[in-house]
């Protein structure tokens, strides 16, 4: 498995190790069902649906480190016309996962997702001069229904994915998709991409949750978990450190206010 040639260490790739799947149905793989109060991450890459290239999408639990790859999907055959009932279905059952689309063909899947279906977890983009921002649709820049995958974008995600797996904060669990990351190797440009006779449409998934968790915008999409959290641990403290407190009867008392009545004969 893997080369001298490939983004993720050949050694990291040799200790992969594929979960077994719970649910398999028409290019949909679960490893992992939703956890309530878990918060989770969509990435979609999208194809013509024409035997070519696979319109894809990984599930990631970003609820904590470790992050897991808990579902992926890949079919070269669905129309773009109803790529976004899958994604609908899958992201609303994944707690209204946060959902970051490519849109380098087009943003017809994006956009029947957001205005038709009335998603509302879809993770905008801000692009300007600097390059592109995930956003929460404002800002300043030209805002799309998801990121456009273009050279900076591809170099950020590739060495920040790399650093996620062979750190071990980010696992891997699609066999797939490990297979992918296998094939994944540098062109003569100094760019990564499928080997030849291969594809990468599942790790240009992963690639671009790279890119989207070195996002400002990223460390919020677990605020009000954390929130919750932090209130939590910090009511616990309180409650461990005045209950049960008690009270302490030094034999002074009566002495004190016995006193107090002389002083008040006097």
């Amino acid at each position: 498995l893997g080369s001298a040639l490939t983004l993720v260490r050949s050694d990291v790739i040799a200790k992969m190790s594929a979960a077994a799947r719970i649910y398999n149905k028409d290019g949909l793989d679960v490893y992992d069902r939703p956890i309530k109060d878990h918060n989770y991450v969509m990435v979609c890459d999208t194809a013509k649906g024409v035997g070519g290239d696979f319109s894809s999408f990984s599930v990631v639990d970003i609820t904590s480190v470790p992050y897991k790859q808990v579902a992926k999907y890949r079919d070269n055959q669905i129309s773009p016309m109803l790529y976004p009932s899958v994604i609908y279905k899958v992201a609303t059952e994944y707690n209204n996962a946060y959902v970051l689309m490519e849109i380098n063909s087009s943003e017809q899947v994006s956009s029947i997702l957001y205005s038709e279906m009335e998603y509302e977890n879809i993770l905008f983009v801000n692009r300007s001069t600097d390059g592109q921002v995930v956003s929460g649709g404002f800002g300043g820049g030209k805002t799309q229904l998801g990121v456009n995958t273009d050279k900076k974008v591809k170099r950020i995600g590739c060495m920040n994915f790399k650093a996620l797996v062979e750190e071990g904060k980010l696992l891997v669990q699609d066999i797939d998709t490990i297979a992918e990351i296998s094939t994944f190797i540098e062109n003569n440009k100094g760019s990564y991409e499928a080997d030849e006779g291969y594809h990468d449409d599942l790790v240009m998934t992963l690639v671009l949750f790279g890119w989207l968790s070195t996002n400002p915008y990223f460390k919020d999409l677990n605020d009000v978990n954390l929130r919750h959290i932090m209130y939590e641990n910090q009511m616990k403290m309180i409650e461990d450190e005045l209950t049960p407190f008690g009270f302490l009867n030094d034999g002074r008392g009566d002495q004190d206010r016995s006193e107090e009545h002389t002083s008040e004969l006097q």
